[in-house]
């Protein structure tokens, strides 16, 4: 059903299609940057489609993950290794995120263009050399539409050439385990030698999402640079038309095909949807929000409720026990069964005294249906030290004046 676009949308799209017009040229996908119009086009997929994963999707591989959990609920020919266009830019952005988060680089840090940034073909936002950009500026035109320009001048900035930039992110995949990837650009082009997986692309995203900042630019459906003469419209169409979707990134080139890394999160449980070689755009997303929908359906986060634990015994304490604690933590669960959830604690008889601050004195247990799940450590929260002689003498004499 269509649903007509409020006027405010209709104000920027004036705005925007003005700018395109006004000499602004907006790249086609030729290498993963959609039409301007896209931008206001209605959805292709039927709400109808039931949540379960029947069939074969027309794709080379595909994946869907747990986020937080790391679980694989489904995946086909998930380690082979393949071209993925501009989804390769996921771990351009997390080595920039890490450079933020650092403090290697600021957002509102300058950038000047390079000569051979501003050459850089395919998706681009035609920035000229000499031309300073803040980080910020550059990571948006990066996200929002894929620009190879913006790649390499932020990949030259940080690291000093592109080179060292593609140097950094093989050894971050090594670091990530992602067994069946190795980079040779920052753009997503195609070259020899310059793949990855549909698993090896889940793990750089679920990495990337410990970055929260990066979703305020992936959420981004529309916006602007240079003082809002150049409009920008997200490549990633689960942005404006599925509940939830928060990312991540597109890809498109000829050998690749049809690409996506997409993030959505309801209910507090974030899925990732890994897409490669698919044969159409339409058929990309609409295979990413089969998998979405699969998940949201069948699967919850819950967080067990904690248990009360009792102090424990510090032998030769100067207190005689210690409070202790354990870190809730949360479980991927099929929907229906909660209630099997069971908590096993298992501690330590006593402590000998000195104990510190996150010394363990046992775990808790979690299983569903009587099968574990994992288990967490208990620990002391505070130091207690070991009693010496002054202490034994200052409580005997309080004991005899209390009986004074």
């Amino acid at each position: 059903m269509k649903s007509p676009h409020c006027f405010v949308s209709l104000l920027l799209c004036a705005s925007l299609l003005l700018s395109a017009f006004s000499g602004t040229a907006l790249a086609t996908e030729s290498a993963s940057v959609f039409e301007f119009e896209y931008a206001f086009e209605d959805y292709w997929y039927d709400d109808e489609i039931p949540a379960a994963l029947v069939g074969d999707f027309p794709v080379r591989s595909a994946l869907l993950m747990e986020a937080e959990s790391g679980r694989i609920l489904f995946q086909k020919d998930e380690n082979k290794p393949v071209p993925i266009a501009s989804v390769t830019k996921v771990m351009v952005t997390l080595l920039i995120m890490e450079a933020i988060d650092s403090g290697r680089v600021s957002m509102d840090e300058e950038v000047t263009v390079s000569a051979r940034a501003a050459s850089m073909g395919g998706s681009q936002v035609y920035l000229e050399p000499g031309e300073k950009m803040s980080v910020s500026e550059l990571l948006k035109c990066l996200v929002v539409v894929s620009a190879n320009d913006a790649s390499v001048a932020l990949a030259e900035h940080i690291y000093g050439s592109e080179d060292s930039f593609i140097l950094a992110m093989n050894e971050r995949a090594a670091q990530l385990g992602m067994k069946n990837t190795n980079y040779v650009n920052t753009t997503g082009l195609d070259a020899d030698g310059h793949y990855s997986s549909a698993l090896d692309v889940a793990l750089v995203t679920r990495e990337l999402l410990k970055h929260p900042t990066i979703l305020e630019y992936t959420t981004i459906w529309m916006d602007t640079i240079r003082n809002g003469a150049f409009g920008l419209a997200n490549t990633n169409k689960l942005i404006r038309f599925y509940s939830g979707a928060n990312g991540m990134k597109t890809g498109y080139t000829t050998e690749a095909k049809y690409c996506l890394s997409g993030t959505a999160c309801r209910d507090g449980m974030t899925l990732i949807a890994v897409v490669l070689g698919g044969e159409s755009s339409d058929e990309r997303f609409a295979t990413a929000k089969q998998m979405l929908d699969y998940g949201f359906a069948n699967y919850r986060i819950v967080t067990p409720e904690k248990l009360d634990i009792e102090p424990i015994r510090v032998e030769r304490g100067i207190s005689d026990f210690s409070e202790l604690e354990y870190d809730s933590f949360s479980l991927l669960l099929e929907k229906g069964k909660e209630a099997k959830i069971e908590q096993r604690i298992t501690l330590e008889p006593s402590l000998q005294a000195p104990v510190a601050k996150g010394d363990v004195a046992g775990y808790v247990e979690f299983y569903v249906d009587g099968e574990l799940q994992t288990k967490v450590p208990v620990r002391v929260t505070e130091d207690n030290g070991e009693i010496g002689f002054s202490d034994i003498f200052s409580r005997v004499l309080k004991k005899l004046l209390a009986f004074a």
